[in-house]
């Protein structure tokens, strides 16, 4: 696994409290943060085409502080996502960014409004979420081993994980709080 590979898992759970009371437990805080993050697509290659939605392009605003960022999913057989790479660079002026963007014809597509706290626990970095038009998520990120390629067996630890605290049922989402937004999520798994 690479620097800038992604394995993450986003999902709502049944029974928030379980985990709230073992990252206070147990885990690290690491942040409170209100991001708003608006999405692009370039004119001459619709990211929004493909079924499930492979790519994203992110320009987000994190208590003041401004980052770009690419992702371009890889999905199973099933369009489950597995990982993603990612580039992500700070920015200082988002205005200029969203004036070379227009430039270069990039779009606007839709904003994602959310209340993030982040703590660590071992290998992961775990949000809560809480979006705009959408509830409270869970997202947890890998960020052990990166020479860890079994991508399917780190997604199952993150799972089991959550279930062994008594989450409750998970319902995955494989493509983002974007696709959700704009009724575009392809695959939701329920476990």
């Amino acid at each position: 696994m690479a620097k800038d590979t992604e394995i993450e898992l986003q999902t709502k759970v049944e029974r928030l409290a379980p985990l709230l009371a073992f990252l206070e437990k147990e885990g690290k805080f690491e942040s409170d943060n209100h991001q708003r993050d608006e999405y692009f697509t370039p004119v001459h290659r619709d990211f929004l085409a493909p079924r499930p939605i492979e790519e994203w392009f992110r320009l987000r605003d994190s208590n003041g502080k401004y980052s770009i960022n690419y992702k371009k999913w890889h999905f199973d057989g099933e369009g489950r996502g597995l990982y993603a790479d990612e580039h992500e660079t700070k920015i200082e002026n988002p205005e200029a960014m969203r004036k070379i963007l227009a430039t270069l014809d990039f779009k606007p597509v839709i904003v994602v409004d959310k209340e993030r706290k982040i703590w660590r626990y071992k290998d992961y970095e775990i949000s809560v979420d809480s979006v705009k038009n959408l509830g409270d998520f869970v997202e947890i990120e890998y960020y052990g081993d990166s020479h860890h390629s079994n991508h399917k067996e780190i997604m199952d630890g993150m799972i089991s994980f959550l279930k062994g605290l008594g989450c409750g049922t998970l319902e995955i989402n494989h493509s983002g709080y974007p696709a959700l937004l704009l009724g575009r999520a392809e695959r939701i798994d329920k476990i």
